[in-house]
């Protein structure tokens, strides 16, 4: 068969916002405000992200109304931008300049929110960083960016010693008693922030996004394709350094004139239960493995709790068979699955309210082009399995210091993904793994999704996850590693080995020989990252 081009075009950016929006709500004040007016933004330019939504805020109206939620205090859009100025002058007596890198070491909360527009104000680059990450991490990040200015949360204070650093409670003890900043005339194209890679395959690399970047994310995303309005109230288990959580919980609120509820760390399923219906949450933001918690144990039906909830997102990684349909049953709403990268800086593909084909990543995003290639680089036919390359208005310009690792992702405009997927008849793109997932063992690869496919259809398996393992003589070979589900029991024999004799069973009676695994070994979690997504070159390692 002849390859046909196997691309998918989407339409161009939508017409702007409507300039309308109803009166604002009134809003309980919080213990930090700051009563000056915000400097106007017109005269640095229009290309400024702290600037272009201050004045946003003022023009909708959006003044009084909540834009973030923490525990039982409320901050307005105004209150954010007017503390978001002075944080800018804070930063500026402390030496920053245009240009300069300022770390982010920050839970989520307003000093996140307030510092990253602060360093935006002034034209400065904010670096994103998990907090919980280890001291070697931290001190790499600082250095491979050059931070002049680290801003830290509480219980890091050690860090970034050979750096001058400062407190989130300093930041916000200062800031109410310092003149705001002007902002710096920036175009669109200038650097705005870099974020980390998650490092699901090794070392992370710093990805640059631009001051244009925000608005398309909420243009063609939030707007187009969620339907986010004023009205919304936004909760993401995905946290704010990382792409899925600084579009939903940070870029879609300021942008709509809506609200995002803040949590300072990742949430159980029961403080999720406790958030969503104290704050009447309407769009949750998560990843498979925490809509996994979120259901587990509990029975069947719809949830009282998720009465105010419109629509779920998920990405991060696929959602394994069923988990879809057990989401939408306890939210009553629908769980939309969508794919992106710290590349492209937010979603590329993804199911909306008006197309949603579960099991899927949904169609492009509209203004980006998908296409499939095969290892060579050519376009495969459609139905058929391809590599993913994605070309788009947000794909980053490149990585941070890293101009050989970018000439190999970024060629002619289109980013190498490394996700696999074939396209279905209707548009839509059914994601099947990373290449880098794939396991080769006695010279032939094995794809271990189809293989924890069968496995998690066992009633006593939680999670699973497997690799190919190096023995004691260092041979290869295939190896599953199971959470088990301890509720629940095997059908046959006793105990943990007999659970394995009948994982193994199952997967003889379904799978090749070749793809079945040689042992399964019980442990007590999968190592993640922090945005939940499966750390394979540990698993590949045996012990972590």
């Amino acid at each position: 068969m002849t390859a046909a081009r196997s691309t998918t075009t989407s339409p161009s950016a939508p017409a702007p916002l409507s300039a309308t929006a109803p009166p604002a709500a009134a809003v309980p004040s919080p213990p930090v405000t700051s009563g000056a007016a915000v400097p106007r933004g017109e005269a640095a330019g229009p290309g400024n992200l702290a600037a272009q939504l201050a004045d946003l805020a003022e023009r909708r109206g959006w003044g009084g109304r909540a834009a973030f939620h923490q525990g039982h205090q409320v901050w307005t859009h105004a209150q954010v931008h007017a503390l978001a100025a002075r944080a800018a002058g804070v930063f500026a007596q402390h030496g920053v300049r245009a240009g300069d890198r300022v770390l982010l070491a920050l839970p989520d909360g307003i000093a996140w929110v307030t510092a990253f527009l602060g360093a935006a104000r002034l034209g400065a680059v904010a670096v994103l960083v998990n907090p919980e990450l280890p001291p070697p991490e931290h001190a790499f990040m600082a250095e491979d960016t050059e931070a002049a200015l680290c801003v830290t949360g509480p219980g890091l204070e050690d860090r970034f010693a050979d750096r001058a650093r400062l407190g989130a409670d300093q930041l916000l003890a200062l800031a109410p008693v310092t003149a705001p900043a002007a902002a710096h005339p920036v175009d669109a194209h200038a650097p705005l922030y870099v974020q980390y890679t998650s490092g699901t395959t090794g070392r992370p690399k710093g990805v640059v996004h631009t001051h244009g970047d925000p608005k398309t994310y909420h243009d063609l995303i939030g707007r187009r394709l969620l339907g986010i309005t004023e009205d919304d109230v936004t909760l993401s288990v995905s946290k704010l350094y990382f792409a899925y959580g600084f579009g939903n919980a940070f870029v879609f609120p300021l942008f709509s004139g809506s609200s995002a509820v803040l949590v300072d760390r990742r949430p159980t399923p029961a403080a999720v239960d406790e958030l969503v219906a104290r704050h009447r949450v309407s769009l949750l933001y998560s990843v498979p493995s925490a809509y996994a918690a979120l259901v587990a144990d509990r029975g069947d039906g719809h949830a009282a709790c998720f009465a105010s909830v419109r629509a779920a997102v998920s990405a991060g990684e696929g959602l394994p068979d069923g988990l879809g349909a057990r989401i939408t049953e306890l939210l009553g709403a629908p769980v939309l699955e969508q794919i992106g990268s710290t590349e492209a800086g937010h979603a590329f593909c993804a199911n909306s309210l008006g197309h949603d084909h579960p099991g899927t990543v949904g169609r492009p995003v509209p203004g980006f082009e998908v296409e499939l290639r095969d290892r060579s680089g050519r376009p495969v036919p459609d139905g058929a399995e391809g590599e993913l390359w994605v070309r788009g208005p947000t794909v980053t310009p490149g990585y941070l210091n890293r101009p050989a690792e970018t000439r190999r992702t970024l060629v002619g405009g289109w980013l190498a993904t490394h996700d696999r997927a074939r396209r279905e008849p209707d548009g839509a793109y059914r994601h099947l793994g990373r290449t880098d997932d794939m396991e080769m063992v006695g010279g032939i690869t094995v794809s271990p999704l189809e293989v924890e496919a069968v496995l998690r259809t066992h009633p006593a398996v939680r999670e699973v996850a497997v690799a190919a393992v190096p023995d004691h003589r260092g041979a290869t070979r295939l190896r599953a590693f199971v959470v088990p589900d301890r509720p629940a029991a095997p059908r046959g024999g006793t105990g943990l080995t007999g659970l394995e004799d009948e994982l193994l069973v199952l997967l003889r009676e379904r799978l090749a020989a070749f793809k079945v695994p040689r042992s399964v070994s019980f442990v007590g979690s999968l190592p993640r990252t922090s945005t939940g997504k499966l750390r394979r070159h540990l698993v590949r390692r045996g012990a972590w």
